[in-house]
């Protein structure tokens, strides 16, 4: 067999820790043993009703064909009002593609946006995908470190210092993946003046801004000025708000050059998002949106759970999400590295979490807490005797 040379693009990039815990740990679950998996961001719910009929009655009615590579023109004008009226974004259906799931949306936004030479800004500890997505576009991530004192927030200083001539695209995420942390209106609106001053894009990545706690607000930096809505991608979609990971649809907006640019690229790769599936988002966006707030009070239950269960165990430290479904523990004091911590917890108590080395952000563990209670307190219990353990 002749030898097989991969691209550097493949060579360079990082597989998806998430996905591979994740992996092993349904793994192990199908061989018979009691794995409590807080790795995951995935709600445990099931989709909606009103969506599950919607893309029923679409298969019934033959919305099986192919359809345009930028998605069902009904879909992107439900997202246009969407914007419109839950963010305050003036963006019409042109301004809008969908795409499969969100992360599809990110990675079509770095091929058509970032070349060879282009920094993007990252503000750690950060979503594991959006580096590797950089890189694969040929970019260099700039990964700008935060820290538990600072809430994981990034501050505009920081941010006007790490802007270079080369730097092309700064990327918000809030609420955030993997700390839950959000911006409050205030933060967002003196990160958008810089990004203004500097005259460089950014994307916000929105996946988790239904899921919010304690009156935590949520505000997209487009919204902030006329000035900052020109600079603003935004990246969402329907997998956590209407608990649809496995449908796989999701949306970036901009202008409409971009977008016809993105287009153009899922055009020659992916073409169209599964046509019926998209008939449920459009439901889910225009259907009742009670199934959010039922959805948000379990969440909730559980982040009180799982805060209240962490600050009892010794060696441990956590903050308070504000929003999303994870919480980020501090796990230096035990003076081991975060992944192999979380292979020893896995091997030994069956408890699968999330190494913070992955976001950038080692000495910590990421836990999501999109699970049932009983998961969440017994795994909690095991993780404290993994702990004491360790401690002696």
């Amino acid at each position: 067999m002749p030898r097989l040379a991969l691209a550097n693009r493949v060579t360079c990039v990082t597989p998806s820790m998430t996905l591979a815990i994740a992996a092993r740990a349904k793994a192990m679950k199908a061989e018979g043993l009691p794995v409590c998996s807080f790795s995951a961001g995935e709600p445990d719910f099931d989709t909606p009703d009103h969506i599950k009929a919607a893309a029923k009655a679409a298969l019934d009615a033959g919305k099986t064909r192919y359809g345009p590579a930028a998605g069902e023109p009904a879909l992107r004008q439900a997202i246009a009002q969407k914007l419109q009226q839950d963010n305050g974004l003036c963006y019409g259906p042109e301004n809008v593609i969908v795409t499969n799931g969100g992360k599809h949306s990110l990675s079509g936004l770095m091929m058509a946006l970032i070349e060879p030479g282009d920094e993007v800004i990252i503000p750690a500890p950060y979503w594991l995908s959006y580096p590797e997505m950089v890189k694969l576009a040929g970019g260099t991530p700039v990964i700008v470190p935060t820290t538990a004192e600072q809430n994981y927030r990034i501050t505009p200083e920081q941010l006007r210092q790490a802007i270079t001539p080369q730097t092309k695209l700064f990327i918000l995420n809030s609420p955030s993946n993997p700390t839950g942390m959000v911006y409050s209106p205030a933060e967002i609106a003196a990160l958008a003046a810089v990004v203004v001053e500097a005259d460089i894009w950014v994307v916000s990545d929105e996946i988790y801004e239904k899921i919010l706690y304690d009156g935590a607000t949520h505000l997209s930096i487009g919204a902030v000025s006329p000035e900052a809505f020109e600079h603003t991608i935004i990246s969402n979609g329907f997998a956590k708000a209407y608990s649809m990971t496995g449908w796989r649809v999701g949306y970036l907006a901009g202008s409409a050059e971009l977008i016809k640019a993105v287009a153009t690229i899922q055009s020659h790769s992916t073409s169209n998002v599964c046509t019926f599936a998209q008939y449920g988002a459009i439901a889910a966006l225009e259907g009742p949106q009670d199934c959010i707030a039922t959805m948000g009070r379990a969440f909730a239950e559980r982040r009180q759970a799982i805060i209240e269960r962490c600050r009892t165990i010794n060696g441990l430290n956590c903050g308070e999400p504000e929003g999303a479904f994870y919480l980020c523990i501090d796990i230096s004091a035990l003076g081991v590295s975060s992944l192999d911590f979380c292979t020893a917890l896995l091997d030994e108590k069956y408890v699968a979490a999330i190494p913070g080395i992955a976001f950038g952000a080692e000495g910590t563990i990421r836990l999501s807490y999109a699970t049932d209670m009983e998961t969440i307190l017994e795994g909690m219990d095991r993780l404290e005797a993994f702990v004491a353990r360790r401690l002696g």
